[in-house]
């Protein structure tokens, strides 16, 4: 069985290019907003989030924080996927309980597969 990447991203076309970038290896499950995510992500059973920053109702780091505090969720692998990308954005997402940072536009593609397999791969 493949590993499943909950992405939850509000940008339709970035959800597209993360499906094309992923769909081969992995099995994708998408929410357009956190506060989906925070409803479905539990049963969704994913083994990684690559998460948007900026969504609206609820932002990324809000999802990440209820994500810590869940304890079925706690430690899932959870990567910062936005397009903050300013000296020191990096370390200020580390340092939030992000487990890596892959800014977007994505483009290149071996960003995202290198921040999925490493993030991965500490857990299996």
């Amino acid at each position: 069985m493949k590993p499943r990447i909950a992405v939850v991203e509000d940008n339709p076309d970035n959800r597209m290019l993360v499906q094309a970038i992923l769909d081969e290896l992995y099995d994708i499950v998408e929410f357009e907003t956190g506060k989906q995510a925070v409803a479905e992500l539990a049963e969704a059973e994913p083994d990684l989030v690559l998460l948007d920053i900026s969504l609206p109702e609820m932002d990324g780091t809000e999802v990440l924080e209820w994500i810590r505090g869940q304890e079925s969720l706690a430690g899932l692998p959870v990567i910062a996927l936005t397009a903050h990308a300013m000296a020191g954005d990096r370390e200020k997402y580390l340092n939030l309980g992000f487990d890596d940072y892959v800014t977007k536009p994505i483009l290149d593609e071996a960003v995202l597969m290198g921040a999925v397999e490493r993030c991965l791969s500490k857990t299996s």
